[in-house]
């Protein structure tokens, strides 16, 4: 014990003595939690439109100001046909063509029907599929209010077919606030990077100098040694959850909802994960270059799959498949799972098994490997 005292006194002086890894450390994750925080929303928001109005009616007008009124849409112009309107959209000017046709409110008044035309650019197929909900949901609406508009109550009920009224209630985000649900995950993120990228350089940074030798001829053994090289980054990674978490609460207003201390629990097994990860890249690369990529290629995969950005049940099942030896996703499950639902210790407690198996086979082959690297 006193040698890993010795070991890990060494380690933070020099932790502390390099400059370039003190920004990485302490400024990084501040600058990242504020800007993903704010950028990572899901609300599209100023789909441009391109209104082709055939018909420059009081009705028509109408269904114009209230597309625009609902604030997703950003008016573009009003383009005399549908071929320029095109250019519009090929040129990126325009993500969407409402195109009225003529005699729109007349077959309104008389056939009591009429149908429009709506084209959306759909290169960007998420923004096309939320766009197009969005148009669909205020043409419903719209027609709504048109009918309440021209038939007296009780002709309504004797022409309209029954309807079913679903009131919402949201769970445990009921205000909808995206940060609620981003922030825990890109706290993991932010764990994850000191985890893995900066203990994996560290110990080639060792051989990159020399000193891995003089460290190797010591009596120091190597549990001792490695012990004593990561566990610096696992007091630093903890420290920064517990400040990301308090940071969280007094800046963004993210109500906790379950134990605070479960996180910690958990986060505590899943850094030794992510420290076992570092140490095996470091075995295996002779440059902080190149432990560097290496960490870097299974970080992005770590992450795209990791159900951060997208649900994982929204994926191929190839690839739920591949979440399921993903350690980042089953953090980022849980401790969305005890933040936002207050999920206790007997919901985590599966989880917890999985991310402690994780933990041992990988950290019993990057020792088993770098003792024989050494």
């Amino acid at each position: 014990m006193r040698t890993i005292l010795f070991i890990l006194q060494k380690e933070f002086l020099q932790i502390f003595r390099n400059k370039g890894m003190l920004p990485i450390i302490f400024f990084l994750p501040l600058i990242q939690l504020l800007i993903l925080a704010y950028a990572a929303n899901y609300d599209i928001k100023n789909i441009t439109v391109d209104i082709i109005d055939n018909d420059h009616s009081l009705w028509s007008e109408r269904l114009t100001h209230k597309i625009f009124a609902s604030g997703y849409f950003k008016y573009h112009g009003t383009p005399q046909n549908i071929p320029s309107a095109m250019e519009d959209i090929k040129d990126d000017r325009a993500d969407m063509i409402l195109v009225i046709p003529p005699d729109f409110e007349q077959n309104l008044i008389r056939k009591n029907k009429q149908e429009v035309q709506i084209l959306i650019n759909a290169i960007n197929g998420m923004k096309a599929g939320i766009g197009s909900g969005y148009i669909q949901s205020i043409l419903q609406d719209y027609n709504i209010r048109i009918r309440k508009e021209w038939m007296h109550a009780t002709a309504v009920e004797t022409q309209v077919s029954p309807q079913i009224n679903v009131t919402d209630a949201y769970w445990y985000n009921p205000y909808m606030d995206y940060k609620q649900f981003m922030v825990p995950g890109i706290l993991v993120v932010l764990v994850t990077m000191i985890g893995a990228f900066l203990s994996g350089m560290n110990i080639v940074r060792e051989k990159e100098t020399g000193t891995i030798d003089q460290l190797n001829v010591t009596p120091i053994r190597k549990v001792h040694f490695i012990i004593g090289k990561l566990m610096p980054f696992w007091i630093i990674a903890m420290a920064e959850l517990a400040f990301g978490l308090v940071f969280s609460w007094w800046f963004f207003h993210l109500s906790y909802a379950g134990n605070i201390w479960l996180i910690f629990l958990f986060a505590g097994i899943y850094l030794i994960v992510m420290l076992g990860i570092g140490l095996l890249i470091s075995t295996q690369t002779q440059t902080q270059q190149q432990a560097m990529f290496i960490t870097w290629f299974f970080f992005v995969i770590f992450l795209l799959l990791s159900g951060l950005f997208t649900p994982v049940n929204s994926m191929p099942q190839w690839a739920q498949r591949i979440t399921l030896f993903n350690p980042v996703a089953w953090f980022i499950k849980v401790i969305r799972m005890v933040l936002i639902k207050g999920s206790g210790f007997s919901d985590i407690l599966p989880y917890l098994m999985i991310i402690t198996l994780f933990a041992l086979i990988i950290n019993s082959i990057a020792i088993l490997t770098y003792r024989k690297k050494s």
